[in-house]
């Protein structure tokens, strides 16, 4: 044995031995690890870098395009990006919507940026810029935007003027202090009115005409008189790059090679590759592997400081995307206590929710997968899984609304193949207890039936959102009875130009999420928008209702409803899911009911065999027993035998129309 332990310990001594002659010389491969090369800062300046560190802080603009939905801001955006060389003319449209959906709807779901180098008057300057999402379920991703920015230019298109999204981001913009440029677009429009537009931003915003930039994003027109405004309108950012390290984490994504890659802006002092840094919300330590710009596309720095806004990611990489909470304050290991943290956002609320089903549950783990991996890139959406009797395995997904809803679907189908079955949405309710103690519901299934309603229930609440609809005046009495039917309450009605009126009314989020925006285009044939904020929880008489077949709940559809609706769709579910199962050899009887109450009832026939065919000139009494007969086999049958509904029926019956 001593031989063996006096080899080994000279082979130890050999391999701690500094000499690398020594190391040979016991025939031991050397390995170094890369993992320290990594995260030291190694790189050489690019003549990008060079030009960009010659420019003071004095000189970086940091602004965001705000508007209503379609009123222009990614095409903007491409001739912004045009002017400054950072993309090539005459490339691919809306540069800055990276995913499917969005070119495919039009729409930008997810704020995206872009830094830019831009020369005037002999000085480059620096401009960071974020393209943000219009439609109002995306407001999460508006207001993170604003606290990376100084500034805004708050889009307005000439031929539709004000609408209800451009009020709401104003107000939003406004009370975050940021600068606003006005500029009315589309004006090479035959239809445009950029008089009348100027006009609606002065009364509705009390915003100078006089600054206001006209331009037509599409072809061009003035777009070069924008730029010259951001610098002379839009302040510099503050901040000092000799002080400790202080960033704001705006945004994160998810990177199969580097783990999760976060969008900062620094604050003061300056971050580079091989720092070491400490999250404040979490505690956690971090080491830089690499920080960069957006310049379209990730463009690797030496180092980012005060001032600036660009992305780092770690080595080892962040692997969590919970870890990365947007509005959480970083610094050095160390400056601690020398720093404030930046008051963090709010996390996005979910306020529609639906559960989801794979068609083919041998799909289960792929649907799984392709789910999660969405959600690493879309922080606003709530998962938790899900069983049903009647559609097995699943998830009941929560979002900010029904287009984020919509939006989710199609990236499931489009960009993994997926194949899913989704329940109509629902929203949560709140449950008080007679004890005082409160629950939020957002499974109707879980929602306390009539019995214990009675006993336990102290009382029943239902959300409900703040609306304002903007609209041309003409159809002003149809939009008011469209609100009247869903139960909305007016609290406000301005004519804001002789023809433009905007309408507030309080309206509960189940109506809302029902369809109701495609109504109201179709009561305004398009003219009219909407733009809704959480206004919480009312008392409400709502009710469970559900479907049974054959006296047993379908699990998988059941809706709370206040108690004006359960007789009407009560009679429509009946009705549509008739249609859908097949025919037993038992009477299937389908009924919709509120706790013991039955609102609807429909019955399939089940197939007959004809029992008399074989009797000719019988006499009363024998027909008679026969048929008796078979009745009671029918009553056994039905009483054992279980009702076969084929998945399709679920899948036919959930689908919309």
């Amino acid at each position: 044995m001593r031989p063996c332990f006096r080899t080994a310990t000279s082979l130890l001594q050999a391999w701690q031995a500094p000499s690398l002659a020594l190391r040979a010389s016991v025939g031991i491969r050397t390995f170094t690890s890369s993992a320290p090369r990594h995260a030291q800062a190694h790189k050489v300046q690019s003549p990008l870098e060079a030009r960009i560190a010659a420019i003071p802080i004095d000189r970086f603009r940091n602004f965001c395009i705000v508007a209503h939905v379609d009123h222009g801001k990614s095409t903007l955006s491409d001739r912004l990006l045009e002017l400054t060389g950072t993309i090539e003319a005459g490339g691919k449209k809306q540069f800055l919507d990276k995913l499917d959906v969005e070119r495919e709807r039009g729409i930008t779901v997810k704020a995206q940026t872009c830094t830019m180098v831009y020369n005037h008057n002999g000085l480059d300057y620096l401009l960071h810029l974020v393209d943000t999402p219009g439609h109002v379920d995306f407001r999460a991703e508006v207001s993170r935007s604003y606290a990376s920015c100084g500034g805004a230019l708050l889009l307005v298109d000439a031929s539709q003027g004000v609408q209800a999204q451009t009020v709401a981001n104003f107000y939003l913009a406004f009370s975050q202090g940021l600068r606003l440029v006005p500029v009315i677009n589309k004006v090479d429009l035959p239809s445009a009115d950029p008089q009348r537009a100027l006009e609606q931003m002065e009364t509705t915003f009390e915003l100078d005409p006089s600054r206001a930039v006209l331009v037509s994003a599409k072809t061009g027109l003035n777009v070069e008189a924008l730029l010259p405004n951001v610098i002379d309108q839009i302040p510099a950012p503050v901040g000092d790059h000799t002080k400790p390290l202080r960033l704001l984490l705006v945004d994160s994504w998810y990177d199969v090679y580097k783990g999760v890659i976060l969008l900062v802006r620094i604050f003061d002092g300056q971050v580079k590759p091989g720092d070491h840094i400490r999250s404040f919300a979490t505690g956690l330590k971090y080491i830089v592997g690499e920080v960069g710009i957006m310049y379209p596309d990730q463009t690797a720095q030496t180092v980012l400081r005060a001032g600036q806004v660009g992305y780092i990611h770690f080595n080892p990489g962040m692997k969590r995307s919970q870890e990365a909470k947007v509005g959480d304050t970083y610094t050095t290991i160390g400056s601690e206590k020398l720093v404030e943290p930046y008051p963090g956002f709010e996390e996005p609320k979910s306020m529609v929710f639906v559960a989801a089903y794979p068609v083919d549950q041998d799909k289960y783990e792929h649907l799984e997968e392709s789910i999660n991996q969405i959600v690493l890139n879309d922080r606003s959406v709530t998962v938790q899984k899900e069983s049903s009797d009647a559609l097995g395995a699943g998830w009941r997904l929560g979002f900010l609304g029904t287009l984020h809803c919509s939006v989710f679907e199609d990236r499931l189908r489009q960009e993994h193949g997926a194949s899913i079955i989704i329940t109509p949405p629902s929203v949560p309710f709140k449950v008080v207890w007679r004890d005082g103690t409160e629950i939020v519901i957002s499974n109707p299934a879980d929602f306390p039936d009539q019995d214990t309603h009675h006993q336990r229930v102290s009382e029943l609440q239902e959300p409900y959102v703040s609306v304002t609809i903007t609209l041309p005046e003409e159809y002003i009495g149809k939009v008011i009875e469209l609100c009247e039917a869903n139960r909305g309450e007016q609290k406000e009605l301005t004519f804001f130009t002789a023809t433009q009126v905007i309408l507030k009314y309080d309206l509960p989020l189940a109506h809302l999420v029902d369809d109701f925006f495609g109504r109201l285009k179709g009561a305004t044939k398009g003219y009219a928008t909407l733009d809704y904020e959480d206004a919480g929880f009312r008392r409400s008489n709502i009710v469970k209702l559900q479907l049974l077949v054959n006296g047993a709940p379908v699990d998988a559809v059941a809706r709370v409803l206040h108690t004006t609706q359960v007789d009407r769709l009560g009679r429509q579910w009946v009705d549509k899911f008739k249609e859908h199962v097949d025919r037993q050899m038992f009477e299937v009887v389908i009924q919709a009911a509120v706790g013991r109450r039955i609102v609807a009832r429909g019955s399939i026939k089940p197939f007959r065999k004809d029992v008399l065919a074989k009797l000719h000139a019988s006499d009363l009494s024998r027909r008679r027993k026969l048929l008796e007969k078979q009745k009671d086999g029918r009553k056994k049958l039905r009483a054992v035998g279980n009702v076969a509904i084929d998945q399709q029926a679920f899948q036919k019956f959930l689908a919309k129309g």
